[in-house]
């Protein structure tokens, strides 16, 4: 049983990373001819990155984290400068080291919750060496 452990990269802004976007939807029911929309252009990076000086991506390694279907080798778009709510998806520096879990936020503590009945929540309190390092925005996927 593996948890989830992140490796943390900056993103590079210099060049415009464009790839060809198509304004018309994509169903999931019988095909549609949309070669004819095919000629916009979308930057990732205008896309994905709100903040660039407080974005970074990291690569999930684990399974702690499936039933919100983020998995293993997924790439997680994350902002340092979002607030962080109540249930939403951080990257937490706990202890010394990194994790992915939801942040559920009480009175006295926090908790960080997994998304796998494998793994046991988390109390974080006062005693712990402890920060909020990141809100995920996107989770980028390898679908085969």
């Amino acid at each position: 049983m593996k948890n989830s452990t992140i490796e943390i990269y900056s993103p590079s802004l210099e060049n415009e990373l464009y790839i060809t976007f198509s304004e018309s939807p994509v169903h999931a029911g019988f095909p549609s001819p949309a070669d004819d929309h095919l000629d916009n252009k979308l930057d990732l990076n205008k896309a994905l990155v709100r903040n660039p000086s407080s974005t970074f991506y990291a690569r999930v390694s684990g399974e702690s984290m499936i039933q919100d279907g983020v998995d293993d080798g997924d790439l997680l778009v994350i902002d340092k400068s979002c607030d962080p709510t109540d249930n939403c998806l951080a990257v937490c520096f706990l202890d010394g080291e990194f994790t992915l879990k939801r942040v559920k936020i009480e009175e006295d503590c926090v908790y960080l919750v997994p998304a796998n009945p494998k793994f046991k929540k988390i109390r974080v309190d006062k005693s712990n060496e402890f920060m909020i390092w990141g809100i995920v925005r996107y989770i980028i996927k390898k679908t085969f």
